[in-house]
């Protein structure tokens, strides 16, 4: 994985160079992008990864691959070779290469890749999670208005838009400060890494979030969907922080929800 993210950098840190001409085409959303580059990225990551492992499964955003032949039923990589394009086609620099690995749907293997920093994430499930072979571990914090929280605007979808502002209006007077930068792998690993106490965000896709959430599990934090549960990889719905702050953002998402929001 962490081969395949490596050859994915080089394509994107080659691409970054040229931004001007590289091609871009709007997907289902006018404000959503794929460029050559996230195409080119994801074919490199494909092609090693089935290498080593021909009969895993595969998710990947791109190429609207969904592959669930043989050993896929229970092993599926899950990956977003450019996690922030528009930040990336804007030469705004936070934006990674996310592979996660999943195990009957949960995940097991994680790495996430800031190829602007050379900050190289990872996690496995049992064993930690990891920055650049630094253990990791989530904050300590437990006060809500010490907390520096990330999000991720709705954009894709919004029906929901109304919740989320009202949410973010209410975790804006309570908290120090909350960020968006533009990239759900990289926030997340964020609160792994103890930058951010805790993320929330409505409608995001699994390759966005799946080898995030397992650094945040295997730094001692949290992740649940909107009602605690564990269905934020098929809802888009994802909440996370320290143990403290992840039950109090989760306080005030709960009441703001709308019969429609799923959980």
């Amino acid at each position: 994985m962490v081969k395949a993210a490596r050859r994915a950098s080089q394509i994107i840190n080659r691409a970054s160079q040229d931004i001007e001409h590289l091609k871009i085409t709007p997907k289902k959303y006018n404000n959503d992008f794929v460029t050559e580059v996230d195409k080119a990225a994801e074919a490199a990551i494909i092609e090693i990864l089935r290498e080593a492992y021909p009969d895993y499964g595969i998710l990947a955003e791109e190429s609207g691959l969904a592959d669930a032949s043989v050993g896929g039923k229970d092993y599926q990589w899950v990956i977003d070779p450019l996690d922030g394009t528009t930040n990336f086609i804007h030469g705004f620099l936070q934006y990674a290469v996310s592979i996660a690995l999943t195990y009957k749907g949960q995940p097991n293997q994680a790495v996430v890749y800031d190829v602007v920093r050379n900050e190289l994430f990872t996690a496995s499930k049992g064993n930690g999670a990891y920055m650049n072979e630094r253990r990791l571990r989530v904050t300590k914090c437990d006060r809500m208005e010490q907390a520096l929280l990330g999000t991720g605007f709705p954009f894709r979808n919004f029906d929901h838009v109304d919740a989320y502002l009202a949410v973010f209006k209410d975790l804006a007077k309570r908290t120090a400060g909350i960020r968006r930068p533009g990239s759900a792998a990289l926030d997340l690993a964020y609160v792994a890494c103890g930058r951010y106490d805790g993320f929330w965000e409505f409608g995001v896709l699994p390759w966005d979030i799946a080898a995030g959430c397992l650094l945040i599990t295997e730094a001692g934090g949290l992740v649940s969907d909107l009602a605690g549960g564990d269905s934020h990889l098929k809802t888009g719905n994802v909440v996370a922080g320290t143990p403290k702050i992840f039950s109090q953002i989760l306080q005030v998402i709960d009441a703001h929800r709308t019969p429609a929001l799923q959980a």
